[in-house]
């Protein structure tokens, strides 16, 4: 790419990556007056996501934000805890109702709009989205990153910047591009497959949020308003065998755990399934002059618990909060970027603990006995079922808004 032949676009922050923290980020530092040009490879949101549970804490903060009740007019279903069928019957194990929140519920919403309604709420004075647009450099200067070499379908664009952010998810082009150290990583014993199947009007509602266990591999079920998605999991590795056992074999294993989706899954095959490897880790360091690290990018967090979204979504906030004044002088230091990461790096790594235990307490009995699952003795400790709504809810120390713009409002008028 010749820096010559490219336009060039200016910003106080670019941000690479428009998914809930790209695009909250984004939204928040362009409120408040700082000039952002969003970058994202994708043409448009509208594909296949699987994080589509909203936690209370996201609500509140949407609500700071004056959005709460927009995002709740979207919502397909809302539940107040996970439960567990287990041969000794069902079990709450997470109980959102008890929370002190006018959220106290998790709401299902599809991502794509979701992020579309947060992109046409930042302000076009100080806000510019770049949708098909893929990073190819990071523009070095002097020691310090000052934004980004882009490919778009016109031609190359340079985005110049006082700050970029890299949160681009899990395959993060821009840690990548940054020369960042290789991510240390928790061990994982599981992957996940997700499909969908049709949801109709007389199926059994009860079941959203309900996880059940077969021999080696347990179903989740989620209500999508229009059809119901299936988090399938089974042992890391195991995927290749699982195929080569056929088509008609894994279609048994979910009916065998709900018998009334058996029709629907004879229209199943391998193309609507969709396989994610199931890893944890984190950087070292998440920044270096000019350069930040968020969500994904900086963190990979597993499965357990649909935690990742609200903790990429809380770095943005710690971003938006520490860097507003130093993004509004035009000089953003190292020491600012080091801020973010010391509010967040503790709470990552411990969030990331907390799943690595629930995972040898609970995964590693479901993939390891031959007997039929029991809920594990740690989730029927008194209390246990508020704490773990907390904790996922919230996260290891709750993250606020400095500055918001919205009226507050509560959550159980709208979509009960």
């Amino acid at each position: 790419m010749t820096p010559s032949a490219a336009k060039t676009q200016r910003a106080d922050c670019c941000v690479v990556g428009a998914g809930p923290a790209g695009v909250l980020l984004s939204l928040i530092l362009s409120r408040l007056g700082i000039s952002v040009a969003l970058v994202e490879a994708q043409g448009d949101f509208d594909r296949d996501f699987r994080g589509d549970a909203i936690f209370p804490w996201v609500l509140e903060t949407l609500n700071e934000l004056g959005l709460a009740d927009r995002v709740l007019e979207m919502a397909r279903s809302k539940v107040r805890g996970y439960i567990y069928d287990t041969s000794q019957g069902e079990s709450l194990v997470t109980d959102y109702g008890r929370l002190r929140s006018p959220y106290n519920f998790v709401t299902v919403i599809p991502q794509s709009e979701l992020l579309d309604l947060l992109v046409s709420q930042a302000p076009q004075s100080h806000f510019q989205v770049f949708m098909g647009t893929s990073v190819q450099e990071l523009i070095e200067e002097g020691g310090a990153v000052r934004g980004v070499r882009c490919r778009t379908r016109e031609g190359t664009t340079e985005i110049r910047a006082t700050l970029t952010v890299g949160a681009d998810g899990r395959f993060s082009r821009v840690r990548k591009l940054g020369g960042f150290d290789e991510v240390a990583t928790w061990p994982t014993r599981f992957d996940v497959l997700w499909f969908r199947l049709p949801r109709h009007p007389k199926d059994d509602l009860s079941i959203n949020q309900k996880t059940r266990f077969g021999h080696g591999y347990y179903v989740s079920f989620i209500d999508r308003g229009s059809d119901w998605q299936v988090s399938y999991s089974l042992p890391k590795g195991s995927y290749p065998s699982m195929r080569a056992s056929g088509l008609e074999a894994f279609r048994k294993s979910v009916t065998a755990l709900e018998p009334r989706f058996s029709a629907r899954m004879e229209e199943i095959d391998w193309s609507q399934v969709r396989f994610l490897p199931v890893e944890m880790g984190r950087v070292r360091r998440w920044y270096r002059n000019g350069l930040l690290l968020i969500g994904d990018a900086a963190h990979v967090m597993s499965s357990i618990g649909g935690v990742g979204i609200t903790c990429a979504m809380q770095d943005a906030v710690v971003a938006a909060n520490v860097l507003e004044e130093p993004l509004r002088s035009g000089r953003v230091a190292v020491a600012d970027l080091a801020r973010v990461q010391r509010q967040r790096d503790l709470c990552t790594r411990a969030m990331q603990f907390l799943q690595h235990v629930v995972e040898r307490q609970y995964v590693t009995r479901v993939f390891d006995s031959e007997k039929s699952f029991r809920t594990p003795p740690l989730f029927r400790l008194p209390g246990m079922s508020r704490l773990t709504a907390y904790v996922t809810a919230y996260g290891v120390w709750p993250v606020r808004l400095r500055h918001a713009d919205g009226p507050r409002s509560g959550g159980d008028e709208v979509n009960q």
